[in-house]
């Protein structure tokens, strides 16, 4: 086997009851879910028992989430495997540098709470959506977004399938125009044009919160959604580049693949980066966990005792 790297799940995977397995079985899940609900209280209620509607709104969504990745890493941790590399989709990200080590867990929650908060004050101005554009090239999409003033390329997810956000009428207007070229685009369950210039003053309000945080180096390489390269001394610039930079995912995994990564493991919640790992390289293994029987299948697939 060669080497083994944990993604992070990002926005738009959240589902209701998500973590409470995990809760109950592995002590090590259950510290990070306590150490965000001491920074944050009524994270558990929301993970555990929200409905879709509270756990959709930005500011809930990304503590939510950011919880959630990190214990199941944890969980994994706790049984022994660990990751040579990591990475993290959007929000994922900031879970990557927490189980990193470059932020103490409890640091990295309040930057997760403080980002939730920008992203979601510039979600609140114009209508805005995200969709993804399917059976299109990156470069058709891009030619595509230049028909229109207030639409942008933002994650590129893999072949085939390219993110769009932006202003709503918009996203819906090139919707529309990219099924005239035979393809077909799908609104993302997100409340923000993400990773796009209407990101503008979050992304000056993180750099302002960064500048006040002091970053160790990772104990293993971490990629960045702005660059998909491994971070260096840069992460406060990084981190705040990356809400209003495309999401190079496509980029990131193919370096990580070049770096030696040959098996995938998606910490957290749904199978969104699974599917897509396996479209830009059917040949690595891609494994996950969300729950304690995706947890036992993923150590029994790599050699470990559930």
């Amino acid at each position: 086997m060669g080497k083994i790297a944990f993604v992070f799940a990002g926005q738009g995977a959240q589902f209701p009851g998500m973590g409470e397995e995990l809760y109950a079985s592995s002590p090590a899940a259950r510290g990070v879910f306590d150490a965000m609900e001491a920074v944050r209280p009524g994270t558990l209620k929301q993970c555990f028992s929200g409905d879709k509607e509270t756990l959709s709104r930005t500011l809930n969504t990304q503590p939510c989430l950011f919880a959630m990745d990190l214990a199941c890493a944890a969980a994994l941790r706790e049984k022994g495997v660990n990751p040579d590399l990591l990475a993290g989709f959007s929000l994922g990200e900031l879970a990557a540098v927490a189980f990193a080590g470059m932020l103490p867990v409890e640091a990295a929650a309040r930057l997760v709470c403080r980002r939730a908060e920008l992203m979601d004050a510039c979600a609140a101005g114009e209508p805005t959506a995200m969709a993804a554009v399917l059976r299109l090239t990156a470069e058709q999409v891009e030619s595509l977004c230049k028909e229109f003033d207030r639409v942008y390329p933002v994650n590129y997810n893999c072949p085939g399938q390219t993110v769009v956000s932006g202003c709503r009428e918009q996203v819906d207007a090139l919707s529309q125009r990219a099924a005239a070229l035979g393809g077909r685009a799908m609104r993302l369950n997100v409340s923000g044009a993400f990773h796009s210039p209407y990101m503008h003053a979050a992304a000056d309000g993180l750099r302002d919160y960064l500048s006040g945080l002091t970053f160790a180096q990772p104990a293993m390489p971490v990629y960045a959604n702005a660059t998909a390269q491994p971070y260096g001394r840069d992460a406060a610039d990084l981190l705040s580049r990356q809400v209003e930079s495309p999401v190079k995912w496509e980029q990131t995994i193919r370096a990580m693949r070049a770096a030696g990564a040959d098996t995938f493991v998606e910490c957290g919640a749904g199978k969104t980066l699974s599917g897509l790992i396996a479209k830009i390289d059917p040949q690595v293994t891609v494994l996950r966990v969300e729950n304690d029987q995706t947890l036992n299948s993923t150590l029994e697939k790599l050699g470990g005792n559930a």
